[in-house]
């Protein structure tokens, strides 16, 4: 099985990827839930049919795969989060608790 580590933004498009960059554009919202709309999208808490994720969106016309990716991860909402409320990329320099910036001279 090839590694196709599609994950962006707690969201596992899987071959969905690959398919959206394969599809002639333009393409409708309509015509894109009709070809790819039983395709299943890995969440951290579940999973979600690419119809259900595309629901909001009605009559609209993409160009490239990226608008539509781009409204997946608008529209996936927070089954797309992990564990919320966290983050695994660490504080920045300036939020560590009891540290001070250092005083300009």
């Amino acid at each position: 099985m090839p590694d196709t580590n599609d994950r962006e933004m707690g969201v596992e498009l899987g071959d969905l990827n690959d398919d959206l960059e394969a599809h002639d554009y333009p393409a409708s919202s309509e015509e894109l839930i009709e070809e790819y709309g039983d395709r299943e999208l890995d969440l951290p808490k579940g999973s979600k049919s690419f119809d259900e994720v595309m629901e909001p969106v009605s009559e609209k016309t993409y160009e490239e795969a990226d608008g539509v990716r781009q409204d997946i991860f608008n529209f996936v909402g927070s089954d797309a989060v992990g564990r919320e409320n966290y983050s695994d990329r660490g504080a920045a320099a300036d939020e560590v608790e009891g540290e001070e910036e250092p005083e300009s001279l």
